[in-house]
């Protein structure tokens, strides 16, 4: 069972201490930083590397030495990530370059008047693009669970220098539902993940690199409730300072007579979505950042 705990790894602690590196020192030194830091995620964080290296082993098929070298080579680029994020945030983003594949999608959902949900995984840096997408004249609006990096959004927010980006945060009342309504009435942009679900949440079970793997239904079924279309969206690294972003064609569940037929369109936008995950895992294989057991065979 995909065993996520609705936070995600690392600390407030971590985030100052390599904004306070990146602005006494450097985005080099930053990095150069970060192999160190590897190290330490190898030898101490026993469960995130037996599940990274399960992705290489037993998804990927990667030999037990490539496997090895690719976790450690997996925590460098999480590193990476995670300082290109803080520098874009305090004002360094002129130090990136940056494809865009797919950028008038996002234009569409703005221009026709209905928002829309923009589904990303825990792959390349989608923090990063956030930012960059402040020329659609919208905001992009973060759906988190409010376990995941409160205090982390708190800090972030003291650091930014361009704030186009707002957190709305999942809560047991289900009142969050309420902010994304208000949103996209105002053509703005839900940006949520699908590749992670909280105990006890709505899954569907798709395979994934041919081994079954659950996905959670809420970005999809908000994305229906709503009547919004969907794209599914990604910003992957690809050198020390270039991004390529990518965003595919707009999706909508649609009109329904039956709940049943609402479950099968839904279904089958998820799948949609992870073949899609899939497609750029192959490009990109060493930036999967999940670091829990996120298959269900693990044998």
């Amino acid at each position: 069972m995909s065993n996520w705990e609705g936070k995600t790894r690392g600390g407030l602690t971590g985030y100052k201490i390599f904004v306070f590196f990146i602005k006494t020192f450097g985005i080099a030194f930053a990095y150069f930083f970060i192999y160190f830091v590897a190290v330490y995620f190898l030898i101490v964080h026993r469960k995130a590397y037996r599940a990274i290296y399960f992705y290489f082993k037993k998804v990927l098929l990667y030999s037990p030495v490539k496997s090895f070298f690719s976790v450690y080579l997996n925590f460098c680029l999480l590193g990476k990530t995670l300082v290109d994020k803080i520098a874009v945030l305090s004002g360094l983003r002129k130090k990136y370059s940056f494809n865009f594949d797919g950028e008038q999608y996002l234009r569409q959902m703005v221009s026709e008047g209905t928002g829309g949900i923009l589904i990303n995984a825990h792959v390349g840096n989608w923090d990063i693009a956030g930012q960059l997408l402040e020329r659609l004249d919208t905001t992009i609006h973060i759906l988190m669970f409010d376990a995941e990096h409160r205090q982390i959004s708190r800090y972030l927010d003291k650091v930014m220098t361009e704030k186009n980006v707002h957190v709305i945060v999942i809560k047991e009342d289900m009142s969050h539902l309420n902010e994304i309504r208000e949103a996209l009435s105002k053509k703005e942009i839900i940006a949520m993940n699908g590749d992670r679900f909280v105990e006890g949440n709505k899954v569907y079970c798709i395979d994934f690199f041919g081994i079954p793997a659950c996905f959670p239904a809420g970005p999809f079924s908000i994305a229906a409730k709503f009547d919004v279309p969907v794209t599914f969206a990604f910003a992957m690294k690809e050198t020390r300072t270039h991004y390529h972003f990518y965003a595919t064609p707009l999706l909508k569940v649609g009109k329904f007579s039956t709940l049943t037929e609402r479950e099968s369109r839904i279904r089958t936008m998820v799948v949609e979505y992870v073949r899609e995950l899939e497609s750029k895992l192959k490009l990109y294989p060493l930036q999967w950042f999940n670091y829990y057991q996120f298959w269900q065979n693990v044998s």
